[in-house]
């Protein structure tokens, strides 16, 4: 039995293929040792992960690093290959995007691994290509394509910010500002999530193309570069939203309080307005003896009328001192 139909055998392997360099590939269990342009796909988080990378050749600090549970965006280069590892947009069923899931990878001459835990759909994506035959040719590309496929899918989350961001801008002025406020809130709190791993996805892809050249191909490399651009644009657009976003919540904030304003101005000139008229009432309301006009018909028409002029010369003055 062969290294690779052994380790087909194993809890740890996902899929696997053998590259004929024409875009498709054999399974790996029917694979031989001397099989060329070999892509291994595993599950890092399976206790016989670790023991299946040491039979295939791997460096122990390498493999240290390709099984932690926690991992953050890098590339390190070994005598023996590169270790690349990347954070991808969870897009599972029922899963938060913002949960950003790691993809790692062991590259050499005429082999890739790559390592997750959760599904990833970028790698499903690429083993379709394979077994349709318009596939990667070789490692070198299995590398690119797969990043090619996880900054498409963060291109098209990103532009879903931005386009959530453009909603709230046009729709600023709305009734429930106490909901849009909490909404603009959350979509910040998102593009913080996601550029925490973008910002050193950009280095390590930036370092993979550096330090990349004695294993990867120079066009596989110079496709790398350009996706490390695409990647630099992705996280200035994060920045644009997260700068939107609080500006955003800043006139949001105004606005209420703004509205806030207006209805204490309201109240103020209806307490303005009826203090006199309280007192006067509070006046000639006490059940005491000698209230002038108790025995005269003609009194409530003074009383009222007097209130009347009080409303209108408050009224004058307000307007006179432009507060109407």
């Amino acid at each position: 039995m062969s290294v690779y139909e052994k380790l087909t055998h194993a809890d740890s392997f996902v899929f696997g293929f053998a590259l004929n360099g024409l875009g498709g590939g054999m399974l790996l269990d029917k694979a031989k040792n001397d099989e060329k342009e070999v892509w291994c796909h595993l599950d890092f988080l399976v206790d016989d992960c670790r023991p299946n990378l040491e039979s295939l050749g791997i460096p122990e600090h390498a493999i240290d690093a390709l099984t932690r549970l926690d991992t953050r965006p890098r590339t390190m280069v070994y005598e023996a290959g590169i270790l690349l590892i990347l954070r991808v947009v969870n897009l599972n069923p029922g899963q938060d995007p913002n949960d950003m899931v790691s993809l790692r990878f062991w590259v050499e001459k005429d082999r890739i691994i790559t390592l997750r835990h959760r599904r990833v759909l970028s790698t499903q994506d690429v083993k379709e290509e394979i077994i349709q035959g318009s596939g990667p040719k070789n490692s070198s590309e299995v590398l690119s394509t797969i990043i090619e496929h996880i900054a498409d899918r963060i291109a098209d989350y990103v532009d879903a910010m931005e386009a959530r961001m453009l909603e709230f801008e046009e729709g600023s002025i709305v009734d429930n500002i106490v909901k849009t406020r909490a909404d603009v809130s959350n979509l910040r709190r998102e593009a913080a999530m996601v550029r925490r791993y973008l910002a050193p996805q950009r280095e390590a892809m930036e370092a993979l193309h550096r330090l990349g050249a004695a294993i990867l191909e120079k066009a596989e490399l110079m496709y790398i570069q350009e996706l490390s651009d695409s990647m630099t644009r992705y996280v200035e657009d994060l920045d644009l939203v997260r700068e939107k976003a609080i500006v955003l919540q800043e006139e949001l904030m105004n606005m209420m309080a703004q509205q806030q304003n207006e209805r204490m101005y309201v109240l103020s000139i209806v307490a303005a307005i009826f203090l006199p008229i309280s007192f006067v009432t509070g006046l000639f309301g006490m059940n005491v003896a000698g209230l002038p006009g108790v025995e005269t018909p003609e009194a409530f028409l003074y009383v009222f009328s007097g209130m009347a002029l009080v409303v209108i010369v408050i009224l004058a003055l307000f307007k006179l001192k432009k507060w109407l």
